[in-house]
C-alpha cells in the first residue's frame, strides 16, 4: 500500500493542492492533525481532505479552534487566527474535526499530532524527549507532526550509551525503515519552519517499508494574498516567504 504522510496544512489550501498534485498516485492519506489554524482556507482544506480516502488524527490548533484546547498559551497572532478560523468553519466541517481521534494506530504505525505521550500538544524537539516516547507507543513506528520540521528519531534499546539518535531528512531521501524503531516527522505542508518555504510530505510504502521525503514549491503569494484579505496578522504572512 502506498500512503501519502502529511501533517499541519493549516489553511493553506494552495500547499495543499501542490503536494497533492506532486504525489501521484496513493492508496489513502494519513493526516496528523492541524488541519486548520494561521492560513485563510479552513473550510476548503478541510473539505479537500474529506474528498480523499484517508484517515486524520486532531492536532492542537484543531482543539483550539473547537474551544476544547485553552489558547492561552497561544502567542498573540495564533490567537487571532485561531479566533478568526472559530467564526469560520462549516457545521459540517466543525463536526469533523470533533470527532477526530487523539490518536491511530495503522499496520504497524502509530499517527499521533504532538506525541505518543501526549498526543495533542507535547513537542518533539530532541533526543531525550524522544527517548522517553519510545515507551508510550506499542507499535514498530510512530509518526508525529506538530513541530513543523522533517525529522526521524532512531531507537537503539540495545546500546545503553546511545538509545536514541536524530536523522535530518533531504529534500528527496529515500529511506528503509530498517529494523529499529522510529519517531518520523514529515515536516509541515502549509507552514514549514526549518528554513525552506517549500511543502514538505513524505509517501509511505507499506510493502516495502519505504519512506519517501519531498518538498515541493506552492504559489505563496496567493496563500499570502489570501490571508491579507482575510486580515490575517502581518507576522504570519510573512513568515511563509522564510520557511519560518
Amino acid at each position: 500500500m502506498r500512503y501519502l504522510i502529511i501533517s499541519d496544512i493549516h489553511s493553506n489550501l494552495a500547499a495543499f493542492e501542490a503536494v497533492l498534485a506532486d504525489a501521484g498516485y496513493f492508496d489513502q492519506v494519513w493526516c496528523l492533525g492541524d488541519m486548520v489554524g494561521y492560513g485563510p482556507d479552513p473550510n476548503e482544506c478541510v473539505e479537500r481532505l474529506r474528498d480523499l480516502p484517508h484517515i486524520c488524527v486532531a492536532g492542537n490548533h484543531d482543539w483550539a479552534t473547537l474551544g476544547k484546547l485553552d489558547i492561552k498559551d497561544f502567542n498573540p497572532d495564533a490567537q487571532k487566527a485561531c479566533l478568526w478560523t472559530r467564526e469560520q468553519l462549516s457545521p459540517s466541517n466543525w463536526a469533523y474535526l470533533e470527532a477526530l481521534p487523539e490518536s491511530l494506530a495503522e499496520e504497524g504505525f502509530t499517527l499521533v499530532h504532538g506525541s505518543p505521550r501526549h498526543p495533542i500538544w507535547e513537542y518533539m524537539l530532541s533526543p531525550s524527549i524522544a527517548e522517553a516516547n519510545f515507551e508510550c507507543f506499542d507499535t514498530r513506528f510512530c509518526f508525529v507532526g506538530h513541530t513543523h520540521v522533517p525529522i526521524i528519531y532512531r531507537h537503539y534499546p540495545q546500546n545503553p550509551n546511545r538509545t536514541c539518535d536524530v536523522l535530518m531528512p533531504s529534500p528527496d531521501a529515500r529511506l528503509v525503515l530498517g529494523e529499529n524503531r522510529l519517531i518520523i516527522n514529515p515536516g509541515s505542508v502549509g507552514q514549514p519552519r526549518n528554513g525552506d518555504p517549500r511543502a514538505s510530505y513524505a509517501v509511505l510504502d507499506s510493502d516495502a517499508l519505504t519512506l519517501e521525503y519531498r518538498r515541493i514549491p506552492y504559489p505563496i503569494e496567493v496563500t499570502q494574498e489570501r490571508m491579507k484579505k482575510k486580515n490575517l496578522p502581518a507576522r504570519l504572512i510573512i513568515r511563509l516567504g522564510y520557511g519560518w
